[in-house]
């Protein structure tokens, strides 16, 4: 058996004229995240004792109306919140343009601006997050879209007759570019971020609704439900795990 072997749901929208295509095999396993408990971050080497997880390098917008979005929540956070709030207002605000002019959140000490670090009054994390959960709202409505969106990826593309494809599967390290390749870790290659009490599909619904839609996620968790979650094939990571118990 091939070492990353992953099974697909997939099914046509005749609405869209789109084909919807799951990665199961993720979305039915426990992934969950572990920030703060155990995550080693993406830098070159081991570092969970910094608590940064994935937000060591800042967050790029998908386009201006997620800019928008996260510079609003940003307005509503409190000094107890943010850590670096009061920077932040110092600096112009907490998004910068690169030199390619592209807007990206601003960095702090080899960080995203947002992220509260150990040792902060109010907790380390995204104050983003927290924000949004003390305000009894979405983190997703908060976030910038590629934060909320991990470790999920859909991927489009189109096919010679006009078709188009959408895939939904984990982020894997390849999608980060070059630098991917650079990570001492990475959460969905590694077993210990697959300790979850509920599969994928349900504890991230919000999330993959907003990705796809209502529709395609009503069929395809139907289809898992109906099928038996232990009918598919288990995640490579958790194939590993049981050989190394054994």
């Amino acid at each position: 058996m091939p070492d990353d072997l992953h099974e697909m749901v997939a099914f046509d929208d005749l609405r869209e004229r789109r084909t919807w295509v799951f990665d199961a095999t993720f979305l039915l396993s426990p992934w969950t995240c572990i920030f703060g408990r155990g995550c080693e971050g993406v830098l070159t080497g081991p570092t969970p004792e910094r608590e940064q997880g994935c937000c060591s390098y800042g967050a790029h917008f998908t386009d201006g109306g997620d800019e928008k979005d996260v510079l609003a929540a940003a307005e509503r956070l409190t000094d107890d919140q943010w850590q670096f709030r009061r920077l932040a207002a110092r600096k112009g605000g907490p998004v910068k343009t690169t030199r390619e002019g592209t807007a990206m959140t601003r960095l702090v000490d080899g960080a995203c601006i947002f992220l509260n670090r150990p040792g902060f009054r109010g907790g380390a994390g995204c104050a983003l997050h927290r924000g949004a959960l003390e305000a009894d709202e979405r983190p997703l409505d908060w976030k910038p879209d590629v934060c909320w969106q991990l470790p999920l990826r859909l991927v489009d593309s189109t096919d010679d007759s006009g078709q188009v494809v959408s895939t939904l599967r984990e982020w894997k390290r390849r999608d980060w570019g070059e630098g991917g390749a650079d990570f001492a870790w990475w959460c969905t290659d590694s077993p210990d971020a697959f300790v979850g009490h509920r599969p994928v599909y349900r504890a991230l619904r919000n999330e993959i609704v907003a990705l796809v839609g209502e529709w395609p996620y009503q069929r395809f968790a139907e289809h898992v439900e109906a099928r038996g979650e232990w009918r598919f094939l288990a995640h490579p990571q958790l194939r590993k795990r049981r050989v190394g118990d054994a």
